[in-house]
């Protein structure tokens, strides 16, 4: 059913709210960010009809067993563990958050917003749109975190300098070494928090995901893979550069990102891995890199981010596609495999949900998966808060600029969490 709420701003502010009483929501925002790939504005899923939970060894089955009982709209969350069960991977590294590997669910409310217009897929769709335009959210509560680190800055320098050592020997070509940030007994409102941090850094695959206790509040600006028709969409970031004080140092900063070598380096080999991972789903010579490093400017940074295409072969299932290119090859490196090994053994935390993948099934078959980065991960029943922030590591990385590229990453989740 259509509706046309008069502020379509609060509509929306109030219906996340609103979300967040149930046990299970997901909320994905655009945040007005469009491209030829979009589909809509905002997606709000609330409530669940039907579920599938499953720990990496068989989880890729059980979700394909659930989307084809289930040919309707579901959303969910890929850990990035699940390369555990498609690669000769093991994950041994402490993990405090302890989301599950894969989740998803059908809703049994359904929110599509584009522009003013509001569509409530529901069988109290009439009631809801009133119920949510009567919303009073809860005031908002003080945020009371702590923030640690589990690299202090000389200890992640040396590390990079392993890991180059590693690139020297020629044992892989680049990497993403990943660092955590974490806070014990932290107590915060999630909501409040996703919606800052939607406002400090609007992004254009902006998530908010309950499930149960457990959070995920996502600022990120990065595709994993999307399905439009019989076309595969994959949109890797290599490439960050902070924002200047005005326009013209703006625009020097976009000219030094797009013609630095060692970021192009980055990009093009992670681009040529994600080539690799679509000929496993695509016709034969449809593999083609669409744009190549472009340059996305954000309220927080400028990012270098290519887009990879291919058709679709017809045999290939949606979450055939989907295992076929997981993890995201921008969080892992190359070779592949090689790379995750090896982050493996330098990073001192599991990643579970970060780096890992939020989305949507759609019923005419689409679907599209951000990557989780520039993420807030939380356990309200253990009181753990967590972030992560990675860096590409290369032959030519400086580990002390790695270091502060990090920083520039988790700026906009530090001012959020009152960590000036």
């Amino acid at each position: 059913m259509i509706f046309h709420p008069n502020n379509i701003h609060q509509f929306k502010q109030n219906a996340l709210h609103w979300g967040s009483t149930f046990d299970v929501c997901c909320y994905l925002d655009s945040n007005n960010f469009k491209d030829s790939y979009s589909k809509f504005d905002t997606l709000i899923a609330i409530g669940t009809r039907s579920e599938v939970t499953a720990q990496s060894g068989n989880a890729f089955e059980a979700l394909a067993n659930f989307k084809a009982q289930h040919n309707e709209w579901m959303t969910g969350f890929l850990g990035y563990d699940l390369k555990n069960e498609i690669e000769a991977v093991n994950s041994a590294n402490p993990d405090h958050l302890q989301f599950p590997d894969l989740y998803f669910f059908v809703p049994q409310h359904l929110i599509i917003i584009n522009g003013d217009e509001v569509d409530i897929q529901s069988d109290d769709a009439e009631i809801i749109f009133q119920t949510i335009n009567a919303f009073q959210p809860k005031e908002e509560v003080s945020t009371s975190v702590n923030i640690q680190t589990r690299f202090n800055r000389t200890e992640y320098i040396d590390t990079v300098n392993e890991i180059k050592a590693h690139i020297n020997r020629g044992d892989i070509y680049v990497t993403n070494f990943c660092q955590e940030f974490y806070a014990e007994d932290a107590s915060i409102n999630p909501v409040h928090i996703f919606q800052k941090l939607n406002e400090a850094s609007p992004n254009p695959f902006a998530c908010f995901f309950k499930y149960h206790q457990q959070y995920i509040i996502c600022a990120s600006p990065e595709r994993f893979l999307a399905k439009r028709d019989n076309k595969l969409i994959s949109q890797p970031i290599k490439g960050t550069a902070k924002r200047g004080l005005d326009e013209a140092s703006d625009n020097v900063i976009i000219q030094q990102l797009r013609s630095n070598p060692k970021e192009q380096q980055e990009n093009v080999m992670i681009v040529d891995l994600v080539r690799n991972d679509l000929t496993r789903s695509a016709v034969a010579g449809t593999v083609k890199v669409e744009e190549l490093f472009g340059i996305y400017s954000f309220k927080q940074v400028h990012q270098m981010i290519s887009t990879v295409v291919c058709e679709l072969d017809q045999h290939i299932s949606t979450v055939k596609a989907l295992r076929n290119t997981f993890p995201m090859g921008s969080m892992t490196g190359a070779p592949k495999v090689s790379a995750m090994q090896l982050m493996e053994h330098y990073e001192r935390t599991k990643r579970g949900v970060y780096s890992g993948a939020v989305g949507y099934f759609s019923p005419d078959g689409d679907f599209d998966f951000n990557v989780v980065i520039r993420s807030i991960l939380y356990n309200e029943i253990e009181k753990y808060l967590s972030f992560q922030a990675g860096s590409a590591i290369t032959y030519h990385a400086d580990a002390a600029f790695e270091y502060e590229e990090c920083l520039l990453k988790v700026k906009a989740i530090m001012e959020v969490l009152g960590q000036n």
